[in-house]
């Protein structure tokens, strides 16, 4: 079952799954890098934003470069839409009432989305919609790891577009299979110099993952609750506007922390529109962190403790201290092949590393027997 994922940072572990029905089985295989074999589909295309530039103006090249692909995405999405409310009214409603919300947005983000409608062609308010895609339909896995050395590794997996129409011929899910041509990779650049990198979407002006290079890494993970996204684009519709979005958070921390402490602060004590896991890896022995976020205060901290022989948290869409669903146990092979590897992880090739502020990327494929998440 092919899905949308791609593996930022370093490839830690592999878990594939080897059995469709349960009792599901999984194997660790520590020879995934340089990638190779039936789930490499490529590496990612390297853009850059230049952040002296007007907002409205930052996105322009890379989009003109990949507005075929992101209308064609749209498209799949309103098709889709339509299928469920045939009448239209459904894109109408999202064409005619999201685009206000622009006008609600601090700075920069209402003027950058502004430039991606116009360098794009799309509508404001579709535009407005794929940048709220975080709230509704991601699965995530994300791992910080220390070796003897103190070196700290910061990896993620992303899947994206679940659940979100299914296509019996290529057995993919539709939208997933549409949003992997707009995978790329960014170099935010303020002075000619790199500020932060990230691996996002074409068109996606949040961040979900990012490395400020010589300080930290930064992913997010959606935090599953019934005070979820929903409510909190329902409150900011109806005014309330105390919280912030959160791929618009971590850009944000991305582009202004100046240190791992400060990162972790801004994460853990910002009010937020939706419920979240932050993980969050510095660069100095011990940095590295899962916050786990209601959309008013932070819950839990988990941190790497060497004394307690804890060398690396590992958070998938699930609360640390609570079992995660049985159908969706990512968290249970993620931390036997972890533990499997030990701390020496001799036999791991790095992808990133904070101190060299080198990101790498890949288009991953999920090839049968696999489950759909």
């Amino acid at each position: 079952m092919a899905r949308l994922s791609f593996v930022v940072f370093v490839s830690l572990i592999s878990v594939v799954s080897t059995q469709f029905i349960p009792p599901y089985t999984e194997d660790c295989r520590a020879d995934m890098y340089p990638p190779k074999g039936p789930t490499f589909k490529g590496r990612v295309t390297w853009y850059t934003v230049d952040l002296d530039l007007h907002p409205s103006k930052r996105w322009m090249p890379l989009i003109t470069d990949k507005k075929a692909e992101l209308v064609s995405m749209m498209q799949t999405i309103k098709d889709l839409a339509n299928a469920f409310v045939p009448s239209g009214k459904l894109v109408e409603m999202v064409d005619k009432a999201l685009p206000f919300l622009v006008e609600t947005l601090p700075y920069p983000f209402g003027d950058e989305l502004r430039g991606v409608a116009a360098a794009s062609g799309l509508p404001l308010g579709e535009v407005v919609l794929f940048n709220i895609f975080y709230e509704v339909f991601t699965v995530c896995t994300s791992i910080v790891a220390e070796d003897p050395k103190g070196n700290l590794f910061h990896g993620r997996n992303l899947d994206f577009g679940l659940f979100m129409g299914w296509d019996m011929k290529n057995r993919s899910w539709i939208v997933a299979e549409q949003l992997k041509p707009l995978v790329v990779n960014v170099d935010f650049r303020r002075n000619n110099q790199t500020v932060f990198k990230s691996t996002t979407f074409a068109g996606y002006i949040g961040m979900l993952t990012g490395i400020k290079p010589n300080v930290f890494t930064l992913t997010m993970n959606e935090r599953f609750s019934l005070d979820g996204g929903y409510i909190g684009i329902l409150e900011w519709i109806l005014g309330q506007r105390k919280g912030m979005w959160m791929s618009f958070l971590t850009r944000s921390v991305l582009e202004n922390a100046t240190s791992y402490e400060v990162a972790k602060t801004r994460l853990a004590q910002t009010e937020l529109l939706a419920p979240a896991y932050f993980i969050l890896g510095g660069n100095q022995t011990g940095q590295g962190c899962i916050i786990t976020r209601s959309r008013l205060l932070s819950l839990d901290i988990l941190e790497i403790d060497l004394k307690l022989g804890r060398w690396y948290v590992l958070e998938t869409n699930y609360d640390h201290w609570k079992a995660p669903l049985f159908l969706d146990d990512r968290r249970t092979p993620g931390m036997t092949c972890m533990n499997k590897t030990t701390q020496t992880l001799t036999t791991y090739t790095t992808l990133m590393d904070v101190s060299t502020g080198n990101l790498e990327s890949y288009i991953r494929d999920c090839p049968n027997p696999c489950m759909p998440w």
